[in-house]
């Protein structure tokens, strides 16, 4: 049996199954979870899920006479519905169950407080390439996380991508600013280049094109090479005195690029602190 396989708990239960909560769903059947170990509440079920949720023998929104508390429970369900969901999810845990919270915005001692029973927390914060599973997730956890349960952590976020273990919950808010918020950054970048390329006389259809496969690219070489630091790349495509030259004399300069990410992520930040106080 491999470490993955045996780090798989025995039963989990998923509070929310949209976008994220499916994506985590899709990666860990993949990976050999058993639907049978698998418990789904989920208030719109839609056509695709309850499908899948039938070929997989996953217990889909079950009586409330059936359910029970789960090894883990992971509640992937929108940050304002923990309140109203509190009194339910209750029965959901025990000593020995493990709550994965992906709420934007709520800490530990927020679900701590409302699920009094669970036995270990751990907050969690992914980014939306996960929904293709290529995500990364930063987790900060309770003093109270068993060397299993963080195994169970890394396999079953590991699913869906990358997992960075934090040394603070302090250290969320700054994940958050990065590569939670960081997927809009890189889209918006490329809808920037594509109006610059359009501006400098292409049709618009065309440099959106070129500004798509010029950043999917990109990514997809810095991710073959990550022997090499993203300067180093840049680097490597930079001939003194040329047009690449030209242009990031322009975005490395004090007005830049560098200066104006930094004040992006640094009001991503204070936003993060706002809406979790």
């Amino acid at each position: 049996m491999s470490q993955t396989a045996k780090a798989l708990p025995a039963s989990l239960t998923l509070v929310g199954a949209g976008r994220m909560g499916s994506a985590m769903l899709s990666g860990w059947l993949a990976m050999g979870l058993r639907g049978d170990a698998i418990t789904i509440l989920e208030p719109a079920p839609y056509a695709e899920l309850a499908a899948l949720c039938a070929a997989n023998g996953i217990a889909l929104n079950p009586p409330p006479e059936k359910l029970s508390a789960a090894e883990v429970l992971i509640l992937a369900v929108k940050p304002q519905m923990l309140d109203s969901a509190a009194p339910a999810l209750g029965a959901l845990t025990g000593p020995g169950t493990l709550v994965i919270s992906i709420l934007a915005g709520k800490r530990i001692a927020d679900v701590a407080a409302r699920l009094p029973a669970a036995g270990a927390i751990v907050r969690a914060m992914p980014n939306t390439p996960a929904a293709i599973g290529r995500g990364i997730t930063g987790v900060a956890a309770s003093a109270t996380v068993t060397p299993h349960q963080r195994a169970m952590t890394d396999a079953l976020l590991g699913a869906v991508g990358a997992v960075e273990w934090l040394d603070s919950e302090s250290l969320i808010d700054a994940v958050t600013a990065v590569s939670g918020s960081g997927p809009a950054y890189i889209f918006y970048l490329t809808e920037c280049l594509a109006k610059a390329g359009e501006a400098a006389g292409l049709p618009a259809d065309l440099a959106a094109r070129l500004a798509r496969a010029t950043v999917e690219g990109s990514g997809e070489l810095m991710r073959q090479s990550a022997e090499l630091a993203p300067a180093k790349l840049r680097e490597n495509v930079t001939s003194p005195g040329g047009t690449t030259a030209a242009a990031l004399a322009v975005l490395m300069g004090a007005q830049g690029l560098d200066p104006l990410m930094r004040e992006a992520v640094a009001a991503a930040l204070r936003r993060a602190g706002e809406l979790s106080g």
